[in-house]
């Protein structure tokens, strides 16, 4: 009898399992089912370089970053087809190159009102849209609410946004949640943070979702969180070779690169400041921590509600950023530390633990998120889907070079326009409307880009030359075969000839030189008008007042982080 009624029990105890078993995995395929269809999460983060991973620099911390690579694909040739922010980030939801979408700065454009956006093709096919953080373009942040681009949810910065919650002016800050202002309440990362989780709990988890998560870090000036602010203070990083000031390193680079050295953006005179680039880059990864935070929480949260196995999560930069490569700071230019991004993604369809080596640019981002959701891609746009590039699939479908357009900003003038062509293992740099040097590198032997091969005698590098100026010229047209920019195709140097021994080149305007931290440092970066001195005053004043507030906000609310 004992062991009938043990051999009872043990049957009991076994459909008890089996029921509780069951009962579990419909949990979890309630919880995570969206029909089928997967979810999506996009976080982009502000200015972060290629290499600002872990994993790749083992003098920085980012272990949510780390563990996303380790988890999925890490995407080792990913790039902006223009390194500034509002170009690329409408390149990034229009699928378009900015000679299509038109939106060439971060100056108001009309443009915007006209574009098509990716997360309006997933809402069409039934997807819960959320935007929580950084639009910054055509100055659409400012009237954006509830339904715009395609987001159910709006919750935006204005502008560039405020690491703390006190602006520029030292006023408080706003955040635009649906339309309406609402006060900004501690630090940005976390708060960003904090809506976008909120949002993810309140939504129908039995429909997919789509879930843009834009981050201001680490948009200089950069702030660190009072977490981890001085956490890197004994880190010294090594200065790049390209950075030297001297004959041999500018051999053969053009002559606008080392005159940009010294200004705004570059190693001499950074942001008009004695600046010193390791601090400013202990601030940059300092604050990159508090974005990495970001990350794990939401990773977390897929997890505790049995999502992740049907979300995939995807990490990109919206452009790079230089600590002195080639004697700059930030980004603009078609040099590598510039254009190139990090782009890691995990989850349903992509390895786990792979590296691709095939290059993908921004315009890349919307089909592939149209892809993985079952959208077929729209015949207009210019990037082609990458979702199962890391196994083989879609490469007949795929260019294996992209065009770079920066246009050039009255604002910072130093940065010419610049049209450039990289593929694989080549790169060529054409700078427009100036007397100056192209630029060609063989990226493979020389991935620093330190010998500019424009002049070589070799004949296979004089027909890559000729080769990639055609290239260039046939992917800077629309979709009807125009050339929309004013630009010829170029097939020589051009007269560029100086007399040897004639006197050097004029100086800058006398008018233009400044010592560090002049008190009109902001005065061209303002309207004109002809009370505009005193306005200028006025705003400075305010400005320098802020570090003052912050620090008093931080004091009174020690909580913050």
């Amino acid at each position: 009898m004992v062991g009938k009624s043990l051999k009872l029990s043990l049957v009991a105890l076994s459909c008890a399992q089996i029921l509780n078993a069951s009962a579990a995995i419909a949990s979890e395929t309630n919880e995570s089912d969206s029909n089928g269809k997967k979810n999506v999460i996009y976080i982009i983060v502000d200015d972060q370089r290629y290499d600002a991973l872990g994993f790749m620099n083992p003098l920085i911390k980012t272990p949510n970053m780390d563990a996303m690579a380790k988890n999925g694909v890490h995407y080792k040739n990913a790039f902006v087809t223009t390194s500034l922010s509002s170009p690329s980030r409408a390149s990034i939801l229009t699928g378009l190159y900015v000679h299509n979408h038109h939106i060439a700065d971060n100056n108001p454009n009309t443009a915007v009102k006209n574009l098509k956006f990716f997360p309006q093709e997933l809402k069409k096919a039934g997807y819960q849209t959320g935007f929580f953080g950084k639009w910054h373009f055509g100055g659409a942040d400012k009237d954006a609410k509830a339904g715009f681009a395609g987001f159910d949810r709006w919750v935006g910065l204005l502008g560039q946004g405020d690491y703390w919650p006190i602006d520029m002016m030292g006023n408080p800050s706003k955040l635009n949640v649906d339309g309406k202002l609402v006060p900004q309440k501690g630090y940005i990362t976390t708060e960003l943070t904090d809506y976008a989780i909120d949002w993810l709990d309140s939504i129908d988890k039995t429909k997919p979702f789509f879930m843009y998560l834009g981050h201001k870090g680490v948009h200089a000036d950069f702030e660190a969180s009072t977490k981890y602010k001085g956490s890197m203070k004994n880190v010294t990083f090594p200065v790049p070779a390209s950075e030297a000031d001297t004959e041999e390193n500018y051999k053969g680079k053009p002559l606008w690169v080392k005159n940009q050295r010294n200004s705004w953006h570059g190693i001499d005179f950074p942001y008009n400041k004695n600046l010193d680039i390791q601090t400013f880059q202990r601030d940059y990864y300092e604050t990159l921590r508090s974005v990495d935070d970001s990350v794990g929480q939401v990773r977390q949260y897929l997890k505790d509600h049995n999502l992740d196995k049907n979300t995939v999560v995807m990490l990109m930069g919206d452009n790079g950023f230089m600590f002195g490569e080639h004697g700059l700071t930030d980004k603009r230019n078609a040099y590598e530390e510039s254009m190139r991004v990090p782009l890691i993604a995990e989850g349903p369809g992509f390895s786990k633990g792979k590296q691709v080596e095939e290059v993908i640019a921004n315009i890349d981002i919307a089909p592939t998120i149209l892809d993985i959701a079952g959208i077929k891609r729209p015949d207009w746009y210019d990037g082609h889907s990458f979702y199962g590039l890391d196994q083989g699939k879609g490469k007949q479908d795929r260019k294996d070079f992209f065009a770079y357009e920066y246009f050039w900003e009255y604002d910072f003038p130093y940065t010419p326009t610049i049209f450039a062509l990289r593929s694989s293992d080549w790169k060529y740099i054409q700078p427009y409307g100036l007397w100056d040097k192209e630029e060609l590198y063989n990226l493979k032997d020389d991935p620093k880009e330190m010998h500019n091969l424009i002049d070589s005698t070799d004949p296979k590098v004089i027909v890559m030359k000729i080769e990639m100026r055609k290239q260039l010229y046939q992917e800077l047209k629309n979709k009807d075969g125009d050339n929309v920019i004013p630009y010829n195709e170029r097939n020589h140097r051009g007269q560029v000839f100086r007399h040897a021994d004639a006197p050097p080149m004029a100086d800058i305007p006398s008018e233009w030189k400044r010592d560090y931290n002049p008190a009109d440092k902001y005065h061209d970066l303002f309207p004109d008008s002809v009370n505009k001195k005193e306005f200028v005053e006025k705003v400075t004043k305010a400005m320098q007042s802020r570090d003052a507030a912050v620090a008093e906000f931080i004091k009174v609310h020690p909580e913050v982080q």
